[in-house]
């Protein structure tokens, strides 16, 4: 197959000064630009940018939205606080066309690292990423971090929804907030989707204040995971689950990716 097309997904509420320099970074040849609550800045340094609006609140239905208007054969999760370089996107997309379904970053292989994370969130996320493992038998090193990229067609392994309302009592709808990383990660395991582990750096945010909380949102990840795992069950004598996939390595350029493995829970 030829190169695939690249729709780059980004959930911008409230982060207008840190557009232009995630948009300088996006390598020139990407298909499309989703930006999600864009305003007019967006189109001033883009013309050509997809902008939509959220349906209801939240990061995560910001995503699920992004990723509706999203055409291109991959999508790529980038956040808009430029803490995710977008000139890293190839690396991913090579981990793709070498086989894996799904392409997720990590600070903690050979060639990534972090400018902004802190020794207890560090120690956090590798408790939260070793309890995922456990619990879905994969090999991740880093489970708390937002660069994905994909093929757009296993969307419908991620079940999200950018359409139904929200409810009469105004409570949000599982999946529209920061549990969207987790609830991803959770599905295309129980999927037995082909993972691989890519070096990323991640950069101190540009402008504006990080609204993470090492106890709040570690406490997140670990609901997240138990309410998947109940929804799992719910649904098990409705889908099958699927076969493992093997465990090998995917070959990339440097920094290598590194396929994790397949198991569900």
């Amino acid at each position: 197959m030829g190169f695939p097309s690249v729709s780059v997904v980004v959930p911008a509420l409230n982060e207008e000064r840190n557009i232009p320099h995630v948009f300088e970074r996006i390598p020139e040849d990407v298909h499309q630009v989703v930006l999600v609550d864009g305003r007019s800045v967006a189109r001033r340094l883009r013309p050509d940018v997809c902008v939509v609006s959220q349906t209801r609140k939240g990061k995560g239905n910001a995503l699920a939205c992004g990723f509706e208007a999203a055409t291109g054969d991959v999508i790529a999760m980038v956040d808009a606080d430029g803490s995710a370089d977008p000139g890293e996107i190839p690396r991913f997309v090579a981990a793709l066309l070498d086989g894996a379904d799904f392409a997720k970053g990590t600070r903690f292989l050979p060639g990534g690292g972090s400018a902004d994370i802190t020794r207890l969130r560090a120690q956090g996320n590798h408790a939260l990423t070793s309890f995922f493992n456990m619990c879905y038998r994969r090999k991740y090193s880093d489970l708390c971090y937002g660069y994905n990229v994909f093929w757009r067609r296993h969307l419908p392994v991620l079940g999200l929804d950018a359409t139904s309302p929200l409810p009469e009592d105004g409570s949000p709808l599982w999946g529209d907030g920061f549990e969207i990383e987790t609830l991803i990660h959770v599905r295309v395991a129980r999927a037995g989707l082909r993972v691989a582990e890519v070096p990323s750096f991640e950069f101190k945010r540009i402008h504006g204040v990080s609204n993470l909380n090492a106890t709040r949102d570690g406490l997140r990840v670990v609901r997240t995971i138990f309410a998947e795992r109940a929804r799992n069950r719910r649904l098990q004598g409705q889908i099958a689950p699927p076969a493992a996939a093997p465990v090998t390595t995917a070959p990339v350029t440097a920094p290598q990716a590194e396929t994790v493995e397949e198991s569900v829970a």
